[in-house]
């Protein structure tokens, strides 16, 4: 019997190496054999089914990835939580949250509603960040193992002046440098839509990357789409880990990788609870209507869509967004904070009107228990700007698994 390594069998089977020690240390593969440092496997081995799966399940009534419950024993904080995405994949991956950060007030209504047990500071962050944050949250300088959030998307007034930290004050971002510098934390994960990249012709990121790592962080960065990752919609956000240099021994984090199954709309949209939302107008009801699943404003009477877009048949692009209309055997598109915009509409494939509030929760990956508090269009904005829960998760889980290695 041949044998192949670690590395090997990774690059075979098109899963990481960390994957493959772990599936190997839990007895999963069989005939693997440990010498040294490193995993032999039999080079006839097939590969092992992934331990995620998806399944039907049965409080939520429609397919959602099923995790194994994990020990707590990682600390963390989270800023600008808005209605709870990211912090929810966090916590499920096994982190427990001892305080978020939020303005919005129906926002945190929505994390008190849910997690009562959560330190929810509703208050402005720059009112936090000026404090004794070791005092505030009764954790020492360097003790706190992640930092999570996104800031949202600011330009910087001397952005490429390299005035280091000064470089971002008057932004949000400014904030959650200050957090990092005060705690000093093993790990953090900051979070922003792929725009940032190219924002300000790539200054703004840029400018991020420095402060990070004058703060003392090693980084890694990359785009990732929550459709690959159990989520019914195509979303992409941009990453960005940091590992903090004295650690950097200790602490390897990688990515996490794209599931084979990637969800569609059919998917979620069964058995979805009643929910508050808006309507059409008569006019734009009865055009969608004429719209096919799949389809937009090409897909109709070019007269009747000329009459509608007005001012936009004359734009150049092709302008996908008008009248568009969603197919259940695709995911959906970005879940937005508005259900109606003319520019970016996105019709239920099904009946002629925008998706209520929980069919939203469900393309983002929200279980259906999560409740949302406010006003009708606050509640579409929460949504709409949530982190995809399962998203959360799976990046959260790498971390976890990366600090849990430290300790070894």
């Amino acid at each position: 019997m041949s044998f192949a390594t670690t590395t090997e069998m990774a690059e075979k089977w098109s899963i990481s190496r960390r994957r493959i020690t772990r599936l190997c240390g839990e007895g999963r593969i069989e005939g693997a054999v440990l010498k040294g440092n490193t995993w032999l496997i039999p080079d006839n081995t097939e590969k092992p089914d992934d331990p995620r799966r998806i399944r039907r399940n049965m409080q939520n009534t429609f397919y959602n990835i099923v995790y194994p419950v994990k020990e707590k024993k990682f600390s963390t904080i989270e800023l600008f939580a808005g209605a709870g995405g990211l912090a929810l994949g966090v916590e499920e991956a096994g982190f427990n949250t001892i305080g978020l950060i939020e303005f919005d007030r129906d926002a945190c209504d929505t994390l008190k509603k849910n997690r009562p047990n959560w330190r929810v500071i509703c208050d402005d962050i720059a009112n936090i960040s000026k404090l004794d944050l070791e005092d505030y949250f009764g954790i020492k300088k360097g003790e706190l193992d992640l930092l999570s959030g996104g800031a949202p998307c600011q330009a910087f007034s001397y952005a490429g002046k390299r005035l280091g930290l000064e470089d971002a004050r008057g932004t949000l971002f400014y904030h959650y440098a200050i957090f990092l510098e005060k705690l000093q934390p093993k790990m953090f994960l900051f979070e922003n839509v792929r725009g940032l990249l190219t924002h300000d012709h790539g200054k703004t990121y840029q400018t991020m990357l420095e402060i990070f790592e004058n703060a003392g962080y090693d980084i890694q960065k990359q785009v990732l789409n929550a459709w690959d990752y159990g989520v019914a919609q195509k979303r992409e956000r941009l990453i960005t880990i940091g590992i903090r240099k004295d650690l950097m021994e200790k602490i390897t984090f990688e990515f996490p990788e794209a599931h084979d199954y990637k969800p569609v709309l059919r998917d979620i949209l069964e058995n979805v609870p009643e929910s508050i939302g808006v309507s059409y107008g008569e006019n734009k009801r009865k055009l969608f209507e004429l719209v096919p699943a799949g389809g937009y404003w090409r897909d109709i009477d070019p007269e009747l869509a000329k009459a509608y877009m007005k001012s936009c048949w004359d734009m150049e692009g092709g302008r996908t967004g008008i009248l568009r209309r969603l197919s259940m055997d695709e995911p959906s598109l970005t879940v937005l904070t508005s259900p109606s915009q003319k520019q970016t509409e996105r019709c239920h494939p099904l009946e002629a009107r925008p998706f209520t509030v929980r069919e939203n929760a469900r393309c983002q990956s929200f279980p259906d228990s999560w409740e949302f508090c406010g006003k009708v269009m606050s509640q579409y904005k929460q949504v709409g700007n949530a982190v995809p829960v399962n998203l959360g998760y799976e990046v959260a889980n790498m971390i976890y698994e990366a600090l849990e290695g430290a300790e070894d």
